[in-house]
């Protein structure tokens, strides 16, 4: 049954669900369906596809039909707790991302081990995560049983949350996880250690939690990494030098190719099958060579991602995203930038502001060639700015604002083509030139005479310095002399009483003829 996006504005009357028991697929969604999903869904129902998506039904969730595969109710008005037994043991995929679903995730999640994608994002979900690698140990579960608890997921989404605890331990066995999202949420903690273990994640989004520690180096070991977002934490150290080490960034895509992210879950009405596609890297995952269908597809949903770019946050609803991502901003990194990061040829956008790091700028940062939203403002850079950062030709957006820069600001076409030039530098003293109303020439001649007072100074310092040394080495030498020498000793003393006599008899003469 499909009568999706057909302007039904009307409520489910009981007898549907009755009627339609042995419907296979229900696919009504993008209408404005009413009213509240009745306890009698699950009752006797075969459905293995439910997809009421973008539509107004409220109340809670109940446990759904048992041969259930495919579950969309997002973009609804569904409140109340999920439900303590989801019922359906086959699950693949469950989509209930932007309703107002709260309380815990419950236990019965962990028994869901067919799932493949999970989008429960813009609730009011809280608490900690179901640790469901120790509830399988309580229910006797075997070996074999516990690593394959969930390791068939593609995509985890819990964006947007109240939830808390720690990194999740259950994902440390999902190795086909691809997409993994827990932003704007309440996670502490630091990045375990085994996070590369996750070898085909492409996105990994962990922005605006509260994780604390060094960023780990084993995270640059996954290769199949192109987004990368730890914005709005409490990272500490220093940038790895590995990062470059992340080479799903270093290779540019061909104009014909897609080095992008993409993810439609739907049902296809040609084979009868729920169909979900993911798009990632530098090609298709998981299907035919000649690639998906999408005529096929019904009620296809594109996965929302909000992107910090060049000074705005974008969000992309629709198409693929060609976007090669590094935020790392406002955290508690400090050190330099890796001199390496500009290896990373692919990237399209860079973020470190609001942290720590010293130094200078890599000198070869332009060699980012893809580069279109550049942002390392709020630091502690200091030096020149690299002549090199005039060539990309695709860099749209730059702030180095607010660091210790100093020099002339380079020239170039592309410097030249940036809109609200003068903020780019806002907060550098040391720099001059366009679009700057500091002429350089003057900077110059105020720099030598800042020169010489220093190295009159410096001057004034090692002279004191070197006479103070002198008198005391002089004075140790002698003191020394009379120590070891016993001959220059009584020398010394005859002499000095000989002077003393004569000082004495010429003082009492003087007194007598007074």
């Amino acid at each position: 049954m499909d009568i999706s996006n057909t302007s039904i504005a009307d409520s489910i009357p009981d007898w549907f669900w009755t009627t339609f028991s042995n419907t296979r697929y229900f696919v009504l969604s993008g209408n404005q369906i009413s009213g509240v999903l009745p306890a009698m869904m699950n009752e006797k129902m075969v459905a293995e596809v439910m997809d009421f998506s973008n539509n107004l039904l409220e109340g809670q969730l109940q446990k759904v039909p048992e041969n259930l595969t495919y579950l969309d109710l997002s973009k609804n008005n569904l409140s109340g707790p999920l439900p303590l037994d989801f019922g359906a043991p086959f699950l693949e995929s469950l989509i209930l991302f932007e309703n107002s679903l709260s309380g815990k995730i419950p236990q019965s999640f962990c028994q869901l081990k067919y799932l493949e994608f999970v989008d429960l994002s813009a609730n009011l979900l809280q608490g900690p995560f179901p640790n469901c690698l120790s509830i399988s140990q309580a229910g006797n579960t075997s070996r074999a049983d516990l690593l394959g608890v969930h390791q068939n997921i593609i995509m985890l989404n819990l964006n947007d949350n109240n939830l808390s605890g720690m990194f999740p331990l259950f994902l440390q066995k999902c190795q086909n996880l691809i997409f993994l999202d827990l932003a704007f949420n309440r996670f502490s903690g630091s990045l375990p250690a085994w996070i590369d273990e996750l070898s085909a994640l492409a996105l990994l989004r962990l922005r605006s939690n509260m994780f604390t520690g060094e960023i780990p180096p084993q995270l640059t070991k996954m290769k199949e990494l192109q987004y990368l977002d730890l914005a709005y934490n409490s990272f500490s150290g220093a940038i790895p030098w590995s990062l470059v080490n992340l080479t799903a960034m270093s290779h540019r895509p061909a104009d014909n190719d897609s080095l992008s992210y993409i993810v439609y879950y739907g049902w296809s009405l040609s084979t009868s099958n729920v169909v979900v596609i993911m798009l990632a890297n530098l090609g298709p995952y998981n299907f035919e060579e000649s690639g998906p269908d999408f005529s096929h597809i019904t009620s296809a949903t594109n996965e929302s991602l909000l992107v910090v770019t060049k000074g705005q946050q974008l969000e992309f609803r629709s198409g693929i995203i060609y976007m090669v991502n590094i935020d790392l901003s406002c955290n508690n990194l400090t050190g330099h930038i890796p001199e390496d990061i500009s290896m990373l040829t692919a990237l399209k956008n860079l973020n470190l502001s609001w942290n720590h790091l010293s130094g200078v700028i890599p000198t070869n940062i332009g060699a980012l060639q893809s580069i279109e939203s550049l942002d390392l403002s709020h630091n502690e850079l200091s030096g020149q700015i690299p002549t090199s950062l005039s060539a990309p030709a695709s860099l749209s957006h730059l702030n180095l604002s607010y660091n210790n820069l100093s020099g002339q600001i380079p020239y170039g076409n592309q410097l030249r083509t940036l809109d609200d030039q003068a903020s780019i530098y806002i907060g550098n003293p040391g720099l001059c030139g366009p679009p700057l109303s500091r002429n350089c020439s003057e900077s110059s001649k105020l720099l030598p005479d800042a020169v010489d007072e220093d190295k009159s100074l410096s001057d004034g310092v090692f002279l004191y310095l070197g006479m103070g040394i002198g008198w005391v080495v002089g004075l140790w030498v002698v003191l020394c002399t009379f120590l070891f020498m016993q001959r220059w000793r009584i020398i010394c003393f005859l002499v000095s009483d000989r002077l003393y006599d004569r000082i004495r008899a010429s003082f009492t003469k003087q007194s007598g003829r007074n």
